[in-house]
């Protein structure tokens, strides 16, 4: 007997059952159903945390439009390397990259406060299987899929922004030579801050890295809890991603035109963090997710507006090169 629960007139359990199913990779998107990622509201026992987690959620659009104009202090620096006895081409690049790092520390701290939500959200997500969380919880699952979507908007542009860890190493170069420049003062930044920072910019994915370690720090604290409780949310999310965007009906209640690109972001994004978090990762045989069908899906869509979907695919995952990866699944990836 199905458990339906009705959003905004659609059975949302007859989809959460069907993807629940071990045969992930032949399920097919039963009619009349729909996850509101635009419209999704709290219940009122998700009430407080949907808005704490809100707070937090409004300034990611501040934080990508910053990252965004991130210019770098290339030449300043350039011109220090070159003339490193000058006191003055180092003063004057000094003075260039100390703003910069102190937009890269906001960057950085955004993705603490960003981490202390999401393991909020993961306590009452994973708390049940992923049928009745997601079913249960929509308007935290909104949320959920929302921070996925930022950490690979993030992601991308700061691997596409070599100036952000030219700006950094150069600045940490400079933090002790300051001190004997005349013209130039000490950065606001503490030494254990620039530490951290250092960890964080020094991956390629760092909001990657963020959320995958939170992820598994939830685990950890949480062992009585079953793992699948988390593993499946996320294959869940990603498969019911891939479902939606397939049928055109469903894409057609979209009621924003970006909507279709969130949905695939988010399918790509819980692979992803699937891969990094399951002990076997999305590519093998037995993964929940149907990544084959995924991967199809991205390749259907005009290239210039999931090019960089799929070099997350190829390049953010952990297994899409292991041995137990079908060959299939390898090629299809591979393919430009």
């Amino acid at each position: 007997q199905w458990y339906q629960r009705r959003v905004r007139g659609v059975k949302m359990g007859n989809l959460l059952q069907l993807l629940k199913r071990e045969d992930s990779n032949n399920f097919r998107l039963p009619d009349n159903v729909f996850l509101d990622f635009e419209n999704a509201l709290p219940i009122p026992s998700d009430e407080d945390l949907y808005q704490d987690v809100e707070k937090t959620l409004d300034k990611r659009t501040e934080i990508l439009e910053s990252l965004r104009s991130y210019y770098g202090a290339t030449e300043p620096i350039r011109e220090a390397i070159k003339y490193n006895d000058n006191d003055e081409a180092q003063v004057a690049a000094w003075k260039a990259v100390c703003p910069l790092v102190t937009r890269l520390n906001q960057y950085y701290q955004y993705s603490m406060e960003l981490e202390e939500k999401v393991m909020a959200l993961l306590n009452a997500l994973c708390a049940v299987p992923s049928m009745e969380s997601l079913e249960s919880h929509q308007a935290l699952s909104k949320q959920f899929a929302i921070v996925l979507d930022f950490v690979l908007a993030f992601d991308d542009l700061k691997m596409t922004n070599p100036s952000i860890q030219n700006d950094f190493s150069f600045y940490r170069r400079m933090r002790n030579r300051v001190k004997s420049l005349a013209d130039a003062e000490e950065h606001s930044v503490s030494n254990e801050v620039a530490n951290r920072m250092s960890m964080f910019y020094a991956y390629p994915t760092p909001m990657l890295k963020m959320l995958s370690n939170t992820v598994s720090t939830f685990v950890q604290k949480n062992e009585a809890l079953p793992l699948e409780h988390t593993t499946d949310i996320l294959s869940t999310m990603a498969n019911l991603c891939r479902c939606m965007i397939e049928d055109p009906t469903i894409v057609a209640r979209f009621q924003q035109k970006d909507t279709v690109m969130f949905v695939m972001r988010v399918m790509v994004g819980a692979i992803i963090l699937y891969d990094h978090v399951h002990p076997v990762g999305a590519f093998h045989r037995k993964s929940c997710i149907d990544i084959k069908g995924s991967i199809k899906l991205l390749k259907d869509q005009p290239a210039v507006s999931v090019d960089t979907l799929l070099n997350a695919l190829r390049y953010s995952t952990m297994h899409a090169n292991d041995e137990e990866t079908p060959g299939a699944v390898k090629k299809l990836l591979a393919e430009q």
